[in-house]
């Protein structure tokens, strides 16, 4: 079922979320809330994102709001915590929003910041998981091939579970990974799966160990389906800042992968000091329920946008319908 874009804008909300701490450069995170026939569901795109990769995440709303789910394989995840780009001394209080989450990525590369600041944090969170605890790296794409090979081996005293997205390009991954094969540290993929004409094309190129997928931005849990059914690689179901009803679609995802070798990304809602639901996705001994969140009014309101935030959403969600719908009509 296709809805019409009256039917979208009839139903959206556009509310405004504030972080614990500053994370991928925001404060504040702004998404558009639409109730469909399966359920509320959610648009997100990143502010700066141009409208053609956008579509892709308002066919993930769709897709979860108007498509019955797949069948479901569990009915919780497993998911890390997040540790943002914070002093070492804050870790402890971060990775206490986490109970029972035996794994943690951690984020790198934070423009402004030393590699020292990156050892210094990494080592943190060693301290606090102890020997068990799996670590996982992001850098966002930031270094280059040569500050990759450098911080990786300077931070794999610290046995990290894989590095993800070190550098931006497919050919520098593929060469990182070469480079670094020798130390045991699995690459994984984010941005040059979900940003890609291609999602495919990391995998082909044998670029990386592990495909991190994300819902919305890959069209929805059918098409990201498509791309695990394709692979003959592990893959880590995460979230992309979303609220607590963009968490739901990741987990039922996740839900439906049969093979699920790792935590899962999708405990970031610890990362907001308030949500559209008075049940937030939280983790809980290290595991969120898969779910719907039952969608709060009276929370939708406090946490609306002003006016001119609120047409600029509409406005895009009308852009982004007509290419998904030119796009429909090929």
């Amino acid at each position: 079922m296709q809805p019409e874009l009256a039917d979208l804008l009839a139903n959206a909300r556009v509310v405004a979320l504030p972080m614990r701490t500053r994370f991928r450069g925001i404060t504040v995170r702004e998404a558009v809330l639409i109730e469909g026939p399966e359920g509320w569901t959610e648009f997100s795109p990143f502010v700066e994102y141009d409208d053609r990769e956008a579509a892709a995440w308002l066919r993930g709303a769709i897709d979860f709001g108007w498509r019955p789910t797949p069948p479901l394989e569990r009915s919780t995840i497993r998911v890390n915590a997040t540790v943002p780009a914070v002093p070492a001394g804050e870790v402890p209080d971060v990775l206490a929003r986490y109970p029972g989450c035996r794994t943690a990525k951690v984020k790198v590369a934070e423009p402004g910041q030393s590699l020292a600041d990156d050892i210094a944090r990494v080592r943190a969170v060693r301290q606090v998981l102890g020997p068990e605890g799996r670590i996982r790296i992001d850098a966002n794409t930031l270094w280059n091939v040569d500050e990759a090979e450098h911080a990786i081996h300077a931070l794999a005293e610290f046995d990290l579970e894989y590095v993800e997205q070190p550098c931006a390009t497919i050919e520098e991954l593929a060469e990182i990974r070469r480079r670094t094969k020798y130390m045991g540290v699995p690459i994984a993929a984010d941005e040059s799966v979900r940003k890609a004409t291609d999602p495919l094309a990391v995998a082909n190129a044998r670029a990386a160990d592990v495909l991190i997928l994300k819902a919305q931005p890959l069209g929805g849990i059918h098409s990201a389906l498509r791309i695990v059914a394709e692979v003959e690689l592990p893959v880590v179901v995460s979230s992309a800042l979303d609220t607590s009803v963009g968490i739901a679609m990741g987990a039922h995802l996740a839900a439906a992968i049969p093979a699920l070798d790792f935590d899962c990304g999708l405990g970031t809602a610890a990362m907001f000091t308030d949500d559209v639901t008075d049940e937030p996705l939280l983790p809980v001994d290290g595991e969120i329920a898969v779910a719907r969140p039952v969608v709060n009014g009276r929370r939708l309101d406090a946490l609306a946008v002003d006016g001119e935030r609120q047409r600029w959403w509409l406005d895009r969600v009308a852009r982004c319908f007509h290419i998904v719908e030119r796009a429909e009509a090929l």
